[in-house]
């Protein structure tokens, strides 16, 4: 009996959304812009609309390079092993036997704090789930060890 989990945070904004989002903010960022042809305020619009629009296109693909992260479980009799894919293409494996894994729900950094513990190591655990997924996430893996036992 083994048991597979594969983590991923949630994109809300979808990239047809992001071309359809930053089009829409460009235009209106544009009303004013062209209210002011022909006139020296022009140019003292320009560079503030244009930095608008540049930092949003900048945090949003920065979201999206943080979306890139995932998180895989891989559970069996044995063995216990977590794969953290992070951004920018780095991994990070962990690997213990699964009958010493203890699923822990605490206070921590975020509400609802979720980690893996086998007594000697512990790593934290769906960082970018909401508490309430968190929660639901501690009472699965709990059953699931507990059935591998």
């Amino acid at each position: 009996m083994s048991y597979r989990l594969r983590l991923w945070p949630y994109q809300s904004l979808p990239r047809k959304g992001f071309v359809w989002f930053i089009g829409v903010t460009a235009a209106f960022m544009a009303l004013p812009v062209v209210a002011m042809l022909g006139t020296a305020v022009l140019w003292g619009l320009l560079p503030f609309a244009l930095l608008v629009i540049g930092g949003l296109w900048y945090a949003i693909q920065r979201s999206y390079a943080q979306g890139e992260m995932t998180e895989e479980l891989l559970l069996d009799r044995r063995t216990a092993q977590v794969i953290r894919h992070d951004p920018g293409g780095g991994l990070r494996e962990w690997t213990t036997n699964s009958y010493w894994l203890r699923a822990n729900l605490r206070r921590g950094p975020v509400e609802s704090y979720l980690t893996l513990t086998d007594g000697q190591r512990e790593i934290e655990l769906g960082a970018f789930l909401t508490p309430q997924e968190r929660r639901h996430l501690h009472d699965d893996l709990s059953r699931r060890l507990a059935s591998l036992r």
